[in-house]
């Protein structure tokens, strides 16, 4: 593995510059050419893998993005409720005109993140596994979510010697099995590794 001296940023393999602030890499040591030993974490079994269609509920109910679009969802349900008996007044006229305005920006976010939750499980069911990296994990602290503040987890890993990123979201709090430079798998879908997750999943 080889360090960035300017930001700290972990690369599996050599490249000239930082992809994270562009400062020049040191040279891999002379034995870099050994393959690396494969790091001591469960490697995903063979395809097609036992992920129940449940995982896109609860993978939902981790989501920022899914929560932030119930809640809207819910306050269109309620001032549309509210609204229509008093369609007859301007106040209802506006209740009703604010909740056609929480249903539209609720239900394409939701759709959205759904989509996206069933992306991740079709990855998780059939991709193919890779070793990466963790190279930054960070918590939001401008977004709340139950009390608690999401955390993104930041990854790359390699396929036919191109390099690719990936980012997952959780509101638990990351232990220290997500530390940067911590080698995990990745799955990635064959046919485009930009979808890819890590494994084991968070949520």
């Amino acid at each position: 593995m080889i360090t960035c001296p300017w930001c700290g940023t972990n690369y599996m393999t050599f490249r000239n510059n930082c992809k994270n602030c562009g400062g020049p890499l040191p040279l891999p040591p002379e034995d870099a050419s050994a393959p690396p030993p494969v790091p001591d974490i469960p490697e995903p079994p063979p395809t097609p893998r036992a992920f129940k269609g449940s995982f896109v509920w609860r993978k939902l109910s981790s989501d920022g993005w899914s929560i932030a679009a119930g809640v809207f969802l819910f306050m269109g349900i309620i001032f549309t409720l509210v609204g229509i008996p008093l369609i007859v007044v301007v106040v209802g006229v506006v209740f009703v005109l604010l909740g056609l305005a929480f249903l539209g920006a609720g239900i394409p976010i939701l759709i959205w993140r759904y989509r996206k939750a069933q992306q991740t499980l079709n990855v998780l069911r059939m991709g193919e596994a890779a070793l990466g990296v963790i190279v930054d994990v960070t918590q939001n602290y401008n977004v709340t979510v139950n009390n608690r503040h999401p955390w993104t987890i930041t990854y790359s890993f390699q396929v036919d010697d191109q390099e690719y990123e990936g980012k997952t979201t959780t509101l638990r709090p990351v232990g220290c099995s997500h530390q940067p430079g911590q080698p995990m798998y990745v799955l990635y879908m064959e046919s485009g590794p930009a979808q890819n997750t890590i494994y084991p999943p968070v949520m």
